[in-house]
């Protein structure tokens, strides 16, 4: 059997609010890296959990035809172990993607804040407040 649990305690989505300010868009972009690394880490235990039950059955198939038993379940265990390669496959290629998306959010909150940070922090030191977007627009 699988070693694996189901976890509740993995990075939750970013939230879906209007708020687009400097802030609270460098939080969703860390809140998305993190979880997208989480589900990286937890895809590559599947993946490797995965392989092994595949090799244990087909270990088994072996054992189950040298034992001379009906050729049924040497027929079915070799399904469950081909059917573990194929999800592991599709494992792996969702392992990647979520990786490449980790990636992708970090380098995104490192050009956020390589472009707006200045201007948050000469926004957010004056006293006086800024007038919403197309304010001074006519």
């Amino acid at each position: 059997m699988s070693d694996l649990a189901p976890t509740t305690g993995g990075g939750a989505a970013a939230k879906t609010d209007g708020d687009n300010r400097y802030k609270a868009v460098q939080r969703k972009l860390k809140t998305l890296a993190t979880a997208m690394d989480l589900a990286a880490g937890e895809l590559e235990a599947l993946l490797l959990s995965m392989r092994t039950n595949a090799q244990r059955s087909e270990g088994l198939a072996v054992d189950i035809a040298n034992a001379e038993l009906d050729r049924k379940f040497i027929e079915m265990t070799n399904q469950v172990s081909v059917a573990l390669g194929g999800a592991a496959v599709e494992v792996k290629k969702l392992h990647e993607t979520a990786q490449e998306v980790s990636g992708l959010a970090h380098d995104t909150r490192r050009t956020h804040a390589r472009l707006y940070e200045g201007l948050d922090d000469l926004r957010s030191s004056r006293p006086e407040r800024t007038p919403k977007p197309g304010f001074l627009v006519r």
